[in-house]
């Protein structure tokens, strides 16, 4: 606590002694992630956005994108350039479709900012299996090494202020490692035998205009999509694996399209690897997650729902013994926008740069 009070303290004075904020830039602003990233720091005591870069709205007001921000943000959007931008923030954000950061990230540009990004693009450590699911050619393999997965409860211990790069998680994939990583780690499931079943809110296909994402398309229907061939599985194979020491690990992966605007529910079946108690499910559970605020293993036989989590950095987990058959099933559930995207964005850039984890993420979930 002591140094993180120190490190605050040197954040929020400039060279010459003068209160200052941590500027931040995010490129790709106006996507529902970008909007989300820009709501929360609203709220951030330590970080004021300064830049709000999008190629589609150049020099219109980010207020007549998004009239939620009429009279809170008076800016107009500007460009992506990164080399630009580098010299004028402290942290950039890239909430923008894969390939686009690692296409723009230099040497020079790592020097002067930390970059926090939202994409796939440093994820994965082994670059084919990243050109062989998102099919593109790697444009920075040269940072995948030192890109560190930010998926704080896990990988806290591996972000700090020398940190140059944060690889954000995927929506599903941050909502399948924290549902399983105990009982994976702890071996007290057969990580062979894991499938994951995946539930989205529309607003993780983007902003972009599709046609399968009209109202007519998706209102009153659901539907699988991606089946077998999902880009996040290799992510949440590639970190499991480094749970129970593994890099061959299969999984079943298949995700699907709900019609609700934000949310993600996450049901996975293993087969257990001995019998368990209840109590010896929620002792592993507590292990992990017991001191974690954003994270709630809810109460015996009381599953996760998407609205107790929306708008919100929470995640809420639950299990289930499932004796005839000899198998575990967990439960858990996000906000896509938030835990799965700019507000765990957020809790990696306070990790970054010494700040209380839960800075400007303590919103209450938003009900009804």
């Amino acid at each position: 606590m002591i140094i993180h009070i120190i490190y605050i303290t040197y954040m929020l004075r400039g060279r010459n002694g003068e209160k200052s904020m941590i500027k931040v830039g995010i490129i790709g602003s106006t996507g529902y992630a970008g909007n989300e990233l820009v709501r929360i720091l609203l709220g951030h005591k330590y970080a004021q956005v300064v830049w709000y870069g999008s190629r589609s709205y150049i020099d219109q007001k980010y207020a007549d994108v998004y009239r939620n921000m009429f009279q809170l943000v008076d800016d107009t959007c500007m460009d992506d350039n990164m080399e630009e931008l580098a010299d004028k923030v402290d942290v950039i954000f890239t909430a923008t479709p894969q390939g686009l950061c690692a296409s723009l990230v230099n040497e020079d540009i790592l020097n002067k900012v930390k970059i926090i990004d939202l994409s796939a693009d440093f994820r994965l450590k082994d670059v084919s299996i990243y050109e062989q699911w998102y099919k593109l050619e790697h444009k920075a393999p040269q940072y995948i090494d030192e890109a560190v997965y930010g998926l704080c409860e896990i990988n806290r211990d591996k972000i700090s202020s020398s940190t140059r790069i944060v690889a954000n998680p995927g929506c599903y994939t941050t909502t399948s490692i924290l549902t399983l990583y105990p009982c994976v780690k702890e071996g007290l499931i057969n990580p062979d035998s894991i499938i994951i079943d995946a539930k989205s809110g529309t607003s993780g296909a983007g902003r972009g205009a599709k046609v399968a994402n009209l109202f007519c398309e998706v209102n009153e229907s659901m539907k699988a999509y991606g089946v077998g061939t999902h880009r996040h599985t290799p992510e949440i194979e590639e970190q499991l694996g480094y749970a129970c020491n593994r890099n061959d690990l299969k999984l079943i992966f298949t995700p699907h399209l709900v019609p609700m605007n934000r949310g993600i529910l996450v049901t996975a079946y293993a087969n257990l690897t001995k019998d368990v108690t209840y109590e010896e499910v929620k002792a592993v559970y507590d292990k992990y997650y017991k001191n974690e605020y954003f994270v709630r293993v809810l109460d015996k036989d009381v599953c996760p729902e998407t609205r107790w989590v929306e708008g919100s950095n929470f995640v809420d987990i639950g299990f289930k013994i499932e004796p005839r058959t000899n198998r575990l099933i967990m439960m858990g559930a996000l906000d896509n926008l938030v835990k799965g995207a700019a507000g765990q964005a957020v809790q990696n850039m306070n990790i970054m740069f010494g700040l209380p984890e839960n800075e400007g993420l303590q919103m209450v979930p938003l009900f009804p």
